[in-house]
């Protein structure tokens, strides 16, 4: 997984100074320092598929304390499955988030920021495009990441949310266009990646690709699809040695998290770091994938925004602990956004 330049300090106006991309080879584990840069601010902004997420921080001893953050469903992949490209309502809904990200990066005065775009953009023939469409209207920088370097991203941001054992782990990233599966070895303080997959169905591109019909017919439909879709990973997997570790970070596993823990509103304090028995989330699962529409919007935490994408995040849970025979399943919200922050205050991009 190839290393990427960050972005300079975040200013509106002529486009800032950029280092030359470096080599796709994989970068040598990076030791962490004792302490990180004090009295700075860095920024990171993760542009998906479905949300659009920022994060400010300052360095606070070795790791950060939080100081803003934002986070929007913006649906950027709406449709893109079917037309090959972003829609004019979805670009219009995206940038309007990201206007307020940038109100945000000039009022905390940020020092360095990255701001990075996934599976729409890299997917969208009008991607390019609308990246300079952003550039001009908000005067935010976004750079296209490969998938390999946004499963790397989201294991440095998460894996310290590992529980301790002996051989390899895996860590996936459910999104709103693709799902990336990593198997990685924990031996050394920054993990090493062993294996890594990424498939083309996240919790937007599997609901439109899975049409319309019963709920039993359209979850059969996407479970079929991704299990198609990981069978090559699958094939490579060999039983982990010890006790198999599972660790998923996105909004379908934080959301299934507090479905089981009966939350009546999201809970960060609650759910990031808990530990949860994989038959627990099958459960919840299943019992999502068999309700209908109107029956999922009632139900906490879930709501309107996200009744209908759900029940594909529930499809491609499922596969994943098909493939990877865990009793446990760790839930981290956290990911992309704290692994570029880690690498900014690291010195890294």
């Amino acid at each position: 997984m190839g290393d990427h330049p960050a972005q300079m300090p975040y200013r509106p106006g002529p486009a800032p100074a950029r280092t030359a991309p470096r080599s796709d080879a994989a970068p040598a584990p990076v030791v962490p320092r004792a302490r990180w840069p004090e009295g700075r601010h860095y920024a990171a902004l993760d542009l998906g598929t479905n949300n659009c997420r920022l994060l400010i921080a300052r360095p606070q001893g070795s790791g950060f304390a939080v100081i803003d953050a934002f986070s929007r469903i913006v649906r950027l992949g709406e449709g893109l499955a079917s037309s090959g490209r972003l829609s004019d309502a979805a670009i219009e809904r995206t940038i309007a988030a990201l206007r307020v990200c940038a109100d945000k990066l000039r009022r905390r005065n940020v020092a360095l920021a990255r701001s990075v775009a996934t599976e729409a953009c890299r997917r969208a023939a009008n991607g390019p495009d609308f990246i300079k469409r952003v550039y001009r209207e908000t005067g935010i920088v976004l750079d296209i990441i490969t998938a390999e370097e946004e499963a790397r991203l989201a294991v440095l941001g998460c894996h310290a949310l590992l529980e301790p054992g002996d051989g390899p782990a895996l860590v996936f990233d459910i999104g709103g266009g693709s799902t990336e599966l990593v198997l990685i070895d924990t031996r050394h303080a920054v993990p090493t990646i062993l294996d890594w997959h990424s498939a083309p169905w996240g919790v937007v591109s599997l609901t439109e690709a899975a049409g319309s019909g019963t709920p039993d017919s359209v979850y059969a439909r996407m479970r079929t699809l991704v299990k198609d879709s990981f069978a090559p990973f699958a094939s490579r997997l060999r039983a982990p040695l010890g006790v198999p570790r599972l660790l998923g970070t996105s909004g379908t596993v934080t959301t299934l998290a507090s479905v089981h823990l009966g939350l009546e509103s999201y809970d960060r304090q609650a759910v990031d770091g808990l530990i949860v028995p994989t038959a627990a989330m099958r459960g919840v699962s299943q019992r999502l994938s068999a309700m209908d529409l109107a029956q999922r919007s009632k139900v906490p935490c879930i709501g309107s925004e996200r009744a209908d994408l759900v029940v594909a995040g529930c499809a491609i849970l499922e596969s994943i602990m098909d493939i990877w025979p865990a009793e446990r399943l760790g839930i981290a919200d956290r990911g992309i956004r704290e692994g570029i922050l880690r690498r900014l205050m690291q010195g890294r991009a």
